[in-house]
């Protein structure tokens, strides 16, 4: 079982190290394949980080919706199209199967052998029953599958069509029947016969098995091996041996050409509609060179899937990352307001009015009593630097200071000097598209059936804002629009003057509830407002509310 740590889509700094150390605690304390991951590309100021403490950054996940990689059978059994049917069926019989993929030498799917198909082929209506007796396949195959020894002459690897006879019949009767098939590479089945024998010596049959065992006499081995018959003894009686020697055709005359096939990162569910309407017993699963690397049956759409998730930093499935509601979630750890969030089962869910979910981390170290790795004490801080913006912003808690106090000692690194650092890395306005500042940490919100959208970038001073104002306006309308919201709106705060600027596209009838003073056209000051969490969001829902009201 996997268990990934994960952050929001959009991650910002705190979601990022949050996940990457609660990750390393889980494996330092004995949890074994335990990964870190992001849904969402870093930035600039995450890198610095990840590169100033030596720290790769996390798995990229953008979906985490069952594939059928998940639940296939990766221990594939499966038979060469060059196979007798004989090893298929003994295969087929062994593991219990219904059936069984056909490969070529390169392991590329052609199809599938069924048990009906090999039936069909042992035991054919009355009306095909004059077939059975014709068998493509190497001589030399055919002697494998009922177990026998050359007595005489030799064994051709050579495959070609094999007429299959059986010497019961008296001689006046077996002569003339003999004859009709002459132009046949005909293969005697007979017992202690000798005249019999002696016949088809001199009618040049391409080969006679002597079944049961018994002894060929020497006049008769002689008078083969001048005529270059070749003889051959079987250890069965001649029904038994005749019945296994047609299992010597080759697998690739009964293939199954007509099949369904799934690619291993075909969507669970896709594939489970699909193999829902089909009768097929199993279903190859192969990758784009067409090579077959997985079976999937029908019962391993109820396999569990390996995988778990513990969340970091949010608690709301709208911002987790996709098909996060497809996979047990068995823990949560944030600092933001409860999203609605509910579960089968009880799990593990810290919510603590902290200033950053890495707070909530180097918290989770203490109470195990497992000490912080110095890189992971510096992830830990930037993470807690970032969110609470040095410990300036309102949320900003007296455990913040303790734990920043205590992250500095291990890391040896002064949390003024890594703010000053990471602010300085790499303004948004400058370094990012519109499109890219209005995503970079972007997160969806749900109230009274209201959808909003609310982003946020940190700069040191708002020197840029001006030339970036028109493109981030654009961006914001066109994004709200394609995702239907209500609102969408960017936060851009200096946190050196410890004041934001608020730009907002939406509904009219939401803007006219925004009382902050106008600096333009849907861009307001909000002075002394720099979190988000807890001065932004409550003041958008209580305009939510005031114009919820107006239109009642």
């Amino acid at each position: 079982m996997q268990t990934i740590v994960i952050g929001h889509k959009n991650p910002d700094m705190d979601s990022i190290c949050a996940a990457i150390s609660y990750a390393e605690l889980k494996r330092l304390n004995g949890q074994s394949n335990v990964i870190a991951a992001r849904a969402g590309n870093t930035n600039e100021r995450i890198d610095f980080v990840l590169n100033k403490f030596g720290v790769e950054a996390p798995m990229l996940i953008n979906d985490l919706s069952p594939r059928v990689s998940d639940v296939m059978e990766s221990r594939i059994i499966s038979v060469r199209a060059d196979s007798p049917v004989y090893d298929a069926l003994q295969l087929i019989e062994k593991k219990r199967l219904r059936g069984l993929p056909v490969v070529d030498e390169n392991d590329r799917c052609l199809g599938l052998l069924s048990a009906f198909m090999v039936s069909h082929h042992l035991f054919p209506p009355r009306e095909e029953a004059g077939s059975t007796r014709i068998v493509t396949a190497a001589l030399a195959d055919i002697v494998t599958t009922f177990g026998g020894a050359l007595v005489t002459g030799s064994l051709s690897a050579k495959t070609e069509e094999q007429f299959l006879m059986v010497g019961a019949m008296a001689q006046d009767s077996f002569f003339p029947r003999l004859q009709k098939f002459k132009d046949r590479n005909v293969v005697l089945f007979v017992g202690d016969r000798p005249h019999i024998q002696e016949m088809a010596i001199d009618a040049k049959v391409h080969a006679i098995v002597v079944t049961g065992g018994l002894p060929v006499d020497e006049e008769i081995r002689a008078k083969a091996r001048s005529a270059g018959v070749t003889i051959i003894s079987s250890p069965h009686d001649t029904a038994t041996t005749v019945l296994l020697a047609r299992g010597a055709v080759r697998v690739e005359r009964m293939i199954e050409t007509d099949y369904r096939s799934f690619q291993p990162d075909t969507l669970l569910e896709d594939a489970r509609q699909l193999a829902a309407q089909s009768a097929a017993f199993i279903f190859p699963v192969i990758d784009e060179s067409g090579k077959l690397v997985g079976i999937l049956s029908k019962s391993d759409f109820l396999k569990d899937i390996p995988r778990q998730l513990i969340l970091v930093d949010h608690n709301e499935l709208a911002q987790a990352v996709r098909g996060a509601e497809k996979v047990p979630i068995i823990e949560i750890l944030d600092h933001h307001k409860l999203g609605g969030f509910s579960s089968d089962t009880p799990i593990l869910f810290w919510n603590n009015p902290v200033g950053s979910t890495s707070s909530i981390v180097t918290m989770c170290y203490r109470q195990l009593g497992i000490g912080v790795p110095p890189h992971i004490a510096g992830l830990l801080m930037a993470g807690m630097v970032s969110d609470t913006l040095n410990l300036t912003s309102p949320t900003t808690t007296p455990a913040d200071c303790d734990l920043l106090n205590y992250l500095s000692k291990i890391a040896g690194v002064d949390p003024d000097d890594l703010a000053e650092q990471i602010f300085s890395v790499g303004s948004p306005l400058l370094t990012m598209t519109a499109d890219q500042a209005i995503n970079a940490d972007c997160k969806p919100y749900e109230e009274d059936d209201h959808r909003f959208s609310v982003a946020q970038i940190e700069e040191l001073s708002f020197a840029h804002f001006n030339e970036k104002s028109d493109a981030l306006l654009a961006a914001l309308d066109a994004f709200r629009k394609r995702e239907g919201l209500l609102f969408a709106c960017l936060l851009v705060t200096d946190i050196n003057d410890q004041s934001s600027l608020l730009l907002v596209q939406g509904a009219d009838a939401f803007l006219q509830k925004i009382d902050y003073p106008q600096r333009s056209p849907h861009v307001w000051e909000l002075a002394g407002v720099v979190s988000r969490k807890k001065q932004l969001l409550p003041y958008l829902l209580h305009c939510l509310a005031q114009m919820d009201a107006t239109k009642r």
